[in-house]
């Protein structure tokens, strides 16, 4: 064979072995920012077979751009033993906070998670979900493009023992839950309520105080959680973020 033809070969035949292997998962994550990230680790950690799909070419959701693109994020110092657990460097600064480089950062929660043994399948959309039984069991993907161009393409399943919305501010998991089913989610209104403006020191309590399951077999965490919850969002501050990410994996484990 031609470099050609092995360069080809290679990548269609290990890349349709690994979409095989993960049409069944115990852990199905929709969203790759960091609490999905955080969860997606400490889920492979675990020895649960997880699976991540990401719309976007690269996972890492906002912490990538830090705040405004100056590529700086603050950590509390409750979240700190998560960053010294994933490798990443960071200064402490006064409010008990550490600044670090967000691509630094985001890189490494990228690596520990794929590490783990979680696999991440980037340029996937979830267009909707699986329910048997009173429970979520499943989503519904595609391409991206597919997704974004409105294209008439029919969509593959992955069957999933547990599921993640990590999607953020829009909550999209959830959203499609409720508008498609007509079901009550474990919220005060019993629908998605819709996230709050700012308010940092609020939303990062109340990001870990809302990751929880919210309909059988549906988690949520990082700003889903306040998003389906009706709380605060807070800004290039990620502490809230990596602990709802630590507590949901612990949640999911126990449901599992």
């Amino acid at each position: 064979m031609m470099m050609e033809e092995i360069v080809s070969r290679g990548i269609v035949g290990s890349y349709f072995e690994k979409l095989s292997e993960n049409l069944s998962v115990d852990a199905a994550i929709v969203g790759g920012g960091p609490s999905g990230l955080v969860a997606a680790y400490y889920l492979a950690k675990a020895g649960k077979k997880v699976a991540l799909f990401e719309r976007k070419l690269a996972p890492g959701g906002g912490m990538w751009g830090g705040a405004m693109m100056f590529s700086r994020i603050v950590v509390q110092n409750e979240a700190l033993p998560i960053l010294d657990e994933m490798g990443v460097k960071y200064t402490p600064i006064d409010g008990g906070a550490a600044l670090a480089d967000s691509v630094h950062a985001t890189a490494a929660l990228i690596y520990k998670a794929t590490e783990a043994g979680a696999s991440i399948f980037n340029c996937h959309s979830v267009e909707d979900v699986v329910v048997h039984d009173n429970r979520m069991s499943g989503l519904v993907i595609n391409w991206a493009p597919v997704t974004r161009e409105g294209l008439h393409v029919d969509p593959l399943v992955v069957m999933a023992r547990t599921t993640l919305d990590g999607t953020g501010h829009d909550c999209e998991v959830a959203r499609t839950l409720v508008r498609k089913n007509g079901i009550r989610l474990n919220t005060a209104s019993g629908d998605v309520m819709g996230e709050r403006s700012m308010s940092a020191q609020e939303g990062e309590t109340t990001t870990v105080e809302n990751t929880k399951e919210i309909y059988p077999g549906l988690f949520v965490s990082g700003m889903a959680s306040n998003g389906v919850s009706g709380s605060f969002r807070m800004g290039p501050i990620f502490g809230g973020m990596l602990l709802s990410g630590k507590k949901v994996a612990e949640l999911m484990i126990a449901s599992l």
